[in-house]
């Protein structure tokens, strides 16, 4: 008895969906959650921040699929030994933690030459930080080459602060005007004083006349 074409395709369509169901179910499930948020404390030093930081690059920030530290030759991302001290420098107008911050809050905004955009900003899916996380991580990458400065109250533009290239900016202008407001009291009092000598001498003057 010869089994219809279209019977046979059935038969092996309902076998294959059993054996890969069988297999399907012999494979290992494992249950994916959302990345856990890492907590800091209010009071937390800036030494504890850097460790924070560092277990932060090595885990959730996933930061080592892309970045190596102490390494050379044909690389995806910079490598990032010495970060510390190449940021201060790496784009004019910034500090060392304007563009550090930058960095992991906008990666496209600068590359660096010789390398091309990719990262995601670290503050999004898939990386998904918190920006205590991204604080800590700064941390850590201050260390890399230089010494830790930040704390867990330090603020960048991205989180209600300022770059501190404009607040230095900011504050020099400030100091300026208080000194020019300074310079410029003696001559509104020397005026006073004159022009009180010379209201005097016309007194003088009537009563010799």
């Amino acid at each position: 008895m010869k089994i219809p074409i279209t019977l046979q395709i059935a038969l092996l369509a309902v076998g294959m969906t059993g054996f890969y169901t069988l297999v399907g179910q012999a494979v290992p499930q494992k249950e994916v959650h959302p990345p856990e948020v890492i907590e800091v404390a209010a009071n937390v030093t800036t030494a504890e921040l850097v460790e924070i930081g560092r277990t932060v690059f090595e885990g959730k920030g996933i930061c080592q699929t892309c970045h190596t530290i102490g390494k050379s030759g044909a690389l995806r991302f910079p490598d990032l030994q010495g970060i510390a001290e190449r940021a201060a420098r790496q784009r004019p107008g910034y500090t060392q933690l304007d563009y550090l911050a930058e960095s992991l809050y906008e990666p496209d905004a600068f590359i660096v030459p010789g390398f091309v955009a990719g990262m995601q900003p670290a503050n999004r899916p898939p990386i998904g930080l918190s920006d205590v996380e991204i604080l800590a991580v700064i941390a850590y990458l201050q260390t890399l080459g230089g010494a830790a400065t930040v704390t867990v109250d330090t603020k960048f533009v991205y989180t209600g602060g300022a770059r501190e290239q404009d607040a230095a900016e900011a504050a020099t202008e400030a100091v300026a005007d208080a000194a020019g407001s300074e310079d410029e009291e003696p001559s509104d009092l020397a005026s006073g004083e004159a022009a009180e000598a010379e209201a005097a001498g016309d007194r003088a003057g009537g009563d010799d006349g």
